[in-house]
């Protein structure tokens, strides 16, 4: 026996994808005029990548704007009348009160300001009409400018697919560009329902691709899915992956390792020591006496050949040559790594001479 320290390492195979990835499409539907980025371009969060022909839309934002102005002039030309009215209306009353105009003549007066009145308020509907008429025409103007827009700021992007060509009638919201960010990735694998408890989001992670065997890119885990696929009894499992140097790409096939569990200075025996009696696991110790004797025991983490041993604590030596034919009591004798026989026992380690059974 002996102590090191011992990861707990799952493997996982999986798909890594783009942190974030969209589409780039036209809000209106044009002829497209200009395409300003190719696939691998970069892009940064406003960038124009393509315009529309907008010839129409200039010609109804100009109509709008006249017909503001038009709007404009008739309510500043009902707001003079109002005014004519209103004096009209206070002369035909001073003059009723002094007894010189007649009520009619006051009544007439009253009404043509009330008319006048209510057409001033029209004419105020129609220049606010207009200046929704004219926004409205400014912001399709506005649409044939087409911009690569996200809500973070987290750099630049990359152009990952371009689906038309310049000159081609697009409508409204078909794609134009696929735009990723490929400096976060995310790997994604599923986990069966034996690794499932031993994982938790925050676990540190190594991902690795078959394009760059020896590169070996940190993660962390930072989903885990509730439920169980019913058809793979899997469940998914997202792992965040810094991708700075941008070596990885989405799509790419990945290999994931996460550490689920450490142990410092843990007490280890060979994985060969392991044995089941009654239903129990154990291993076997050689007494002083030569003589084999069955421990009960708890493993915890399994490294390649080694295995750690919860509890209880143990000492001595452990059997590892011959022990699936032992029993509790049973004589034994010491042999070297090739099974001659020793003048003295060796001690267990990671590469022990190994005990056998008589």
């Amino acid at each position: 026996m002996t102590e090191t320290s011992l990861r707990d390492v799952r493997s996982f195979a999986g798909t890594l994808q783009a942190h974030s990835q969209f589409d780039v499409a036209p809000q209106i539907a044009g002829r497209l005029e200009r395409l300003t980025v190719n696939i691998g371009d970069r892009v940064t969060r406003g960038q124009v990548v393509a315009q529309l022909n907008d010839d129409e839309f200039v010609q109804q934002a100009g109509q709008a704007r006249a017909e503001l102005g038009v709007a404009r002039a008739t309510l500043s030309e009902a707001r003079s009348l109002l005014d004519v009215k209103r004096r009209q209306a206070e002369r035909a009353e001073k003059l009723f009160v002094q007894h010189i105009g007649s009520e009619a003549d006051l009544e007439t007066a009253q009404a043509e300001a009330a008319a006048q009145q209510a057409r001033l308020q029209v004419a105020q509907a129609q220049v606010t009409q207009r200046e929704a008429a004219l926004k409205a025409a400014e912001v399709r103007l506005a649409y044939t400018v087409i911009r690569a827009a996200w809500s973070d700021d987290a750099g630049p992007r990359v152009v990952a697919e371009r689906y038309v060509n310049e000159g081609e009638m697009l409508a409204a919201n078909k794609p134009i560009l696929s735009v990723v960010e490929t400096r976060r990735l995310t790997a994604v694998v599923q986990a069966a329902e034996r690794d499932y408890p031993h994982l938790a989001v925050g676990q540190p992670a190594t991902i690795m691709a078959d394009a760059y065997s020896s590169r070996r890119v940190p993660g962390r885990v930072a989903r885990i899915a509730p439920v169980f696929r019913e058809t793979s009894r899997q469940a998914r499992v997202e792992i965040e992956v810094a991708n700075e140097e941008e070596a990885l790409q989405p799509g790419m096939f990945a290999r994931v390792e996460i550490e689920v569990g450490r142990a410092e200075h843990a007490t280890v025996v060979p994985l060969e020591a392991i044995v089941t009696r009654a239903g129990e696991t154990g291993v076997f110790l050689a007494e002083p006496t030569h003589q084999a004797r069955f421990v009960p025991v708890r493993t915890g983490i399994i490294q390649g050949a080694l295995v750690q041993i919860v509890t209880p604590p143990l000492s001595g030596e452990v059997v590892t040559l011959g022990n699936h034919l032992l029993s509790d009591g049973v004589p034994i004798a010491p042999v070297d790594s090739h099974g001659a026989p020793q003048s003295r026992p060796a001690l267990e380690g990671p590469r022990p001479d190994r005990k056998g059974a008589s």
